[in-house]
């Protein structure tokens, strides 16, 4: 099953995406709907107002999650790229909700900062509350997985060595366009399934891994992260993003106006968005 929020006329609509046509679930959002503890056979049996895709306008996937939990340093290929050795423990960060953006939308580069890069990660999204979970417990948690564009100001994430002040600028997070149950995704991330994982700036690739190249999978991280704290419905957990990013290239490439930059996870789709220098 595919779930997206889309913005219409009257505010946001969760909607099941079923190839040509999305239809409305009844609840306001994705996270709403993950809310329901019977959302899978509700989404499923959902029968509101019909949409044809080719004229959807996606919100942020999940418009305001309770937690968006990034984890760094989390491909092989990205830690070494970096110069740094594989962690034993996370590298855990956060964002705050008004970063995010559509899948389509506009990225704000802001006049602050003139080293903004790229990050495609995958991103799970968590479908029922669970604290201290074992890893089957972790895996039933998670309700499907999307696209998440991590922007980074690497200036301001270099000021100090928490990274936070350079990964929650508004307007610089695309998040979608859709959340894909496992079920329909080629190899389940969960179970170390390796899904193709990309960027591309203006045409050319800059990143192409897998995601079974991660240090710490999908699973490990909510049994992880659960220690700590209570992952609720809509929770947005960012795993990480592969070699290739710009920051990291001689000679550097960030994004620029007018640019445009895809990120793509096999299986789920792409976030596509061009960039907007904001004076």
């Amino acid at each position: 099953m595919r779930l997206a929020t889309i913005r219409t006329a009257t505010g946001h609509r969760a909607v099941r995406v079923d190839g040509d046509t999305a239809v409305e679930t009844g609840e306001a959002d994705v996270r709403a709907l993950l809310e329901r503890p019977d959302w899978a056979e509700h989404a499923a049996g959902a029968a509101g107002p019909v949409h044809e895709t080719a004229g959807l306008d996606y919100a942020p996937l999940v418009p305001s999650p309770e937690k968006i939990i990034c984890i760094g340093l989390n491909y092989r290929d990205h830690v070494l790229e970096m110069g740094n050795e594989l962690p034993e423990y996370p590298t855990v960060f956060g964002k705050y909700a008004p970063a995010l953006i559509g899948a389509y939308d506009e990225i704000e580069l802001p006049e602050q900062s003139d080293r903004v890069d790229y990050e495609a990660e995958l991103a799970a999204v968590i479908g029922r509350s669970v604290r201290r979970a074992d890893r089957e417990a972790a895996a039933a948690a998670i309700a499907g997985y999307t696209v998440l564009n991590d922007v980074s100001m690497r200036d301001y994430q270099r000021r100090t060595k928490q990274f936070l002040q350079g990964k929650t600028w508004e307007h610089s997070t695309p998040l979608g366009p859709v959340l894909v149950t496992p079920d329909e995704l080629p190899a389940d991330p969960a179970a170390g399934g390796a899904l193709r994982i990309s960027s591309e700036l203006s045409g050319e690739t800059m990143q192409d891994s897998t995601t079974d190249q991660l240090v710490f999978g999908a699973v490990d991280l909510v049994v992880y992260l659960s220690e700590i704290l209570t992952l609720n419905p809509g929770d947005v957990i960012a795993t990480g993003t592969p070699g290739g990013v710009g920051d990291a290239r001689t000679p550097p490439r960030y994004l620029t106006d007018g640019a445009e930059i895809v990120t793509a996870v096999e299986g789920i789709g792409e976030c596509r968005n061009v960039c907007r220098a904001v004076r």
